[in-house]
């Protein structure tokens, strides 16, 4: 990724779901999840602590304890410090878990170096490969004039072996690819069959500036993780529009006439971009899994992406293979 030595697999592990997003899992069913994508070749694993309020990184620690250490990838994000609080109620940020914690925003330095040791900590390991920060959306100056510089040093130090950003939009992405030196970003629904803005200034400016490319969200929420679409579709984690639901029943219906699925369609259209070097996927269970990993290297014809462009589907200026 970027300038750094870290090497990602193709397929990633995106480990939110593992955190009961949306719905809870047990803790056998999240282990399961992890050897699965394992024995399918997948050695990059996302996670963070706002993911079920520390729960994914727990569990991601206890699922990779069981593998060569050496062979995985780990990435998590710094920027919402977890302070331990009265339980009171459920988790009110869509994760299924107990409000026995807060999400306090903090990019100062020195909170990137204290929730980087809390995670470590949750994670049972020494380090991780990917340090990335968290959605500054709303956070710019502190996130570029202090956290910024603050994982710079801890590359530098070998702490982390690359760091970067992840946010679900591209232009403040591109603003880090252009101002900063960071080796990838995160990016979460805005390349995707349903959403091709990022074309627009992001891809472009990182493929000039050698920096990779995290695609994440590429089934934009769940719209496009099945070829049948559920009674409440959800696009971006909201009620999905009307006109998304049309175009996603385009595609799923010009896919099917060639024999793909609509999920596999959606991951080799972000694995195609040059600067793709991941296409990161939420995994529940062992079987989601092995279904993405397989999926994930089965061909889509040719004639397929043509009449996707055709058909106005993609854009023109959009990558797609072959």
């Amino acid at each position: 990724m970027g300038g750094s030595p870290v090497e990602v697999t193709a397929l990633g592990f995106g480990g939110a779901v593992i955190g009961n997003l949306y719905s809870a899992i047990d803790d056998d069913t999240a282990t399961a999840a992890v050897d699965a994508a394992w024995r399918a070749g997948i050695r990059y694993f996302d996670t963070a602590p706002h993911y079920g309020l520390g729960l994914a990184e727990r569990r991601l620690g206890a699922a990779l304890a069981h593998h060569p250490r050496a062979e995985a990838v780990v990435s998590t994000k710094v920027g919402r410090r977890l302070v331990p609080t009265d339980p009171d109620g459920r988790d009110d940020a869509g994760f299924d878990v107990p409000a026995d914690h807060r999400r306090v925003w903090d990019f100062s330095a020195d909170g990137v170096r204290r929730a980087l040791e809390d995670s470590l900590r949750r994670l049972g390991t020494d380090r991780v490969d990917l340090l990335l920060l968290h959605d500054p959306d709303d956070h710019w100056r502190q996130a570029v004039e202090e956290a910024y510089p603050a994982l710079h040093e801890l590359r530098a130090q070998g702490v982390v072996g690359a760091i970067g950003v992840g946010m679900n939009q591209w232009p403040l992405l591109r603003r880090f690819a252009t101002d900063t030196e960071i080796d990838a970003v995160m990016l979460a629904g805005r390349y995707t069959l349903l959403d091709q803005s990022a074309l627009d200034g992001l891809l472009p400016t990182c493929e000039r500036r050698g920096v990779s490319v995290l695609a994440a969200g590429v089934f934009n929420g769940g719209l496009l993780a099945s070829d049948a679409l559920p009674a409440d579709p959800r696009y971006d984690y909201a009620p999905a529009p009307d006109d998304i639901v049309a175009r996603a029943r385009r595609l799923a219906a010009l896919a099917a006439r060639y024999g793909v699925r609509l999920p596999q369609l959606a991951m080799a259209f972000a694995a195609a971009h040059p600067t793709v070097a991941s296409v990161v996927v939420g995994v529940r269970t062992a079987a989601e899994a092995a279904t993405n990993a397989a999926l994930f290297t089965s061909p889509v014809p040719a004639e397929l992406w043509a009449e996707l462009r055709a058909d106005g589907l993609v854009r023109p200026d959009t990558p797609l293979p072959g």
